[in-house]
């Protein structure tokens, strides 16, 4: 797989595309690393959110997201109620899928129980792989390790390749191609 060069001269790995959001969210965000409970809670909750859908979908929805979810702050969501929830599924500017929303509770509340263990971002962190996998490929050792981990500490829809996807997207490796403007080293 090559890179795809765009009309401003930069070459991208091939789903950026052309100009738009998916391509300013590969420029500006995508594989970089993330700092903080909220922010790894965040990327997690949307990877389980984009389960099923395209990530422009959940791109265009992220600002709503985030209002709903309170910033992605653990505590708070992990105080949702029943009715809170029923509050999610009648907003149209989300997903509005009863098992994910009730999963975001849920890992809220999981995320909470790993502070007294080092924390959502170590924890994760502790999966990193010491080679990037090959950029074809869509799960790894480590994010059905990760999985696994998540699963066992009480979080949901967290399967292997919804973590491989939340490694990508939040720099535990590399995930450009090589050739890509963006590939470090």
């Amino acid at each position: 797989m090559t890179p795809l060069v765009g009309e401003d001269g930069l070459a991208r790995c091939p789903w950026a595309g052309g100009p738009g959001p998916m391509r300013d969210y590969h420029d500006t965000e995508w594989g970089d690393p993330v700092e903080g409970e909220a922010a790894h809670y965040e990327r997690l909750t949307l990877e389980a959110f984009q389960s099923g859908l395209s990530w422009s979908t959940i791109l265009a929805k992220r600002p709503a997201f985030r209002e709903a979810f309170h910033g992605f702050d653990a505590e708070q969501v992990a105080a949702f109620t029943e009715a809170d929830q029923e509050r999610l599924m009648a907003d149209a500017r989300i997903v509005r899928n009863r098992l994910k929303i009730a999963a975001a509770v849920t890992n809220a509340r999981a995320t909470l129980a790993l502070r007294d263990h080092g924390g959502l971002p170590a924890f994760i962190e502790g999966f990193r792989p010491e080679r990037p996998p090959a950029y074809t490929e869509t799960v790894s050792a480590e994010s059905t390790a990760l999985s696994k981990a998540l699963k066992k500490n009480g979080f949901v829809f967290v399967g292997p390749t919804t973590m491989f996807a939340l490694m990508q997207a939040i720099g535990v490796f590399d995930p450009h191609l090589p050739g890509c403007f963006r590939r470090r080293g």
